[in-house]
């Protein structure tokens, strides 16, 4: 089932500082090359992708030496304009929060600051009334409550298990209110049994799939951009009914980051 696509707003960071000199999660070399000018034009086609398709892109400006700010999701959780600012697990990152946190205070929006750690969209998603909300890396399981509290939405519990998919927006995509598509594996086995049954129209992700950050898709309910390397979950989605638009971000993946993590929903 697809919905038909409303206009979205999105928040997003340009990778000029973009670089891959610490580890924090299992996709990360800093022994490995990377190039700058490349991970920067790639994020540029994912910002022109989302204007063709009739989306509002805002800009938050890149600071120095937070390489991983490009990876806007994890800034915030906003849903009917109040936002839910975000406290990062690892030092490396934790300057970007209060950056994201006065961008929407200056903007006017009622922004909360957290109490417990948690890393924004990266593992809150909303879905339909509910908000699906991960565990297990980097998000706490206290800050679960306070999220529910401050954004006034159910939240469901999920369990990962996967170190590779240390967020639940590597593991897990909402397509639309009533739709999800996921990686079984990289979810506890209670975690599993929940999904199942909040989401019986699954699609399932291969584990290839999920291996090139397929499932770090943005899907306006109609439209499903995602990296052109998930060729299975591409015809999966269309067999669905969904459109779909592929993207190359194998440079920003190299900071285990695809075109959801570089996009924050901006909710009225």
């Amino acid at each position: 089932m697809t919905f038909p696509a409303a206009p979205r707003r999105y928040l997003m960071c340009r990778p000029t500082h973009f670089a891959v000199t610490y580890r924090i999660n299992p996709w990360m070399d800093p022994a490995a090359p990377y190039d700058s000018a490349l991970a920067i034009s790639q994020w540029e086609n994912l910002r022109q992708t989302f204007l063709g398709l009739g989306h509002t892109v805002d800009l938050i400006d890149p600071l120095p030496g937070l390489p991983d700010m490009v990876f806007a999701a994890n800034g915030a959780t906003v849903v009917d304009g109040r936002v839910l600012g975000v406290q990062f697990r690892d030092a490396e990152r934790a300057d970007e929060a209060p950056a994201y946190a006065a961008w929407f205070r200056e903007r006017g929006f009622d922004v909360h600051a957290p109490k417990h750690t948690n890393e924004g969209e990266g593992d809150i998603l909303l879905a339909g009334d509910v908000l699906l909300a991960g565990t297990g890396f980097r998000t706490a399981h206290a800050s679960h409550a306070e999220t529910q509290e401050v954004l006034q939405r159910p939240v469901i519990t999920l369990q990962l298990v996967d170190p590779a998919y240390y967020h639940l927006d590597t593991a897990l995509c909402v397509l639309d209110d009533v739709t999800i598509a996921y990686l079984p594996q990289a979810f506890s086995p209670g975690s599993q049994s929940v999904l199942r049954q909040l989401f019986p129209n699954a699609i399932i992700a291969t584990p290839e799939d999920a291996a090139v950050l397929g499932l770090n898709a943005v899907s306006d309910g109609r439209t499903v951009v995602l990296p052109e390397q998930a060729v299975q979950l591409t015809e999966a989605l269309r067999s669905a009914g969904y459109q779909t638009i592929g993207v190359d971000l194998s440079e920003l993946r190299k900071a285990g980051g695809g075109p959801k993590c570089c996009t924050l929903e901006v909710r009225p």
